[in-house]
């Protein structure tokens, strides 16, 4: 397994980690972001689990999306916006590689746990950044975490003033 999976962000940051998968967790269809052959950008609706410490990426067989990521597996996940503008949780965004799982029984277990129909694409999630952005009071919040800076926050109002980093943390 990877030492940026998961279950190593939870480790490093549970609380924030909570905070991404409760958001996740709010529906059930997201955005994902590929690169073709060509290099231009993909945008494909997909479904998340998160299981046994990982973020797993399931996938119709032969997907655009799939074929995207077995030839270049970095990707960009956004969070479902939701059915109006307020976003009263924020806004979340998951970046990485994903890491096509072959082994037979390591996907007929994902496929027992979730009730997924064979045959199907399955690829774990190295993480490279999580983002989750939110408004407190009159500013912009982004919180972010990577695996060689660890969490920081940064704080912009709606005015000339330059963005902020914030060493006392979240978004309230």
């Amino acid at each position: 397994m990877t030492t940026n999976n998961w279950a190593s962000f939870e480790k490093a940051e549970p609380e924030f980690a909570d905070q991404v998968q409760q958001r996740f967790g709010q529906y059930k269809h997201h955005v994902l972001a590929t690169l073709r052959r060509d290099g231009s950008p993909r945008v494909s609706g997909l479904n998340t689990e998160f299981r046994g410490g990982e973020l797993w990426l399931g996938m119709m067989p032969g997907s655009m999306k799939a074929r995207d990521l077995r030839h270049d597996p970095r990707f960009s996940l956004h969070t479902n916006p939701g059915a109006d503008e307020s976003m009263p949780d924020g806004d979340v965004r998951i970046s990485g590689r994903a890491i096509e799982v072959v082994d037979p029984p390591e996907q007929h277990r994902f496929a027992e746990e979730t009730g997924t129909e064979h045959p199907f694409h399955l690829f774990r999630v190295e993480l490279t950044e999580v983002v989750r952005i939110g408004v407190a009071g009159d500013e912009l919040v982004v919180e972010a975490w990577t695996p060689a800076k660890g969490r920081h926050t940064l704080r912009r109002g709606n005015d000339d003033e330059p963005v902020r980093e914030d060493p006392a943390g979240p978004v309230s």
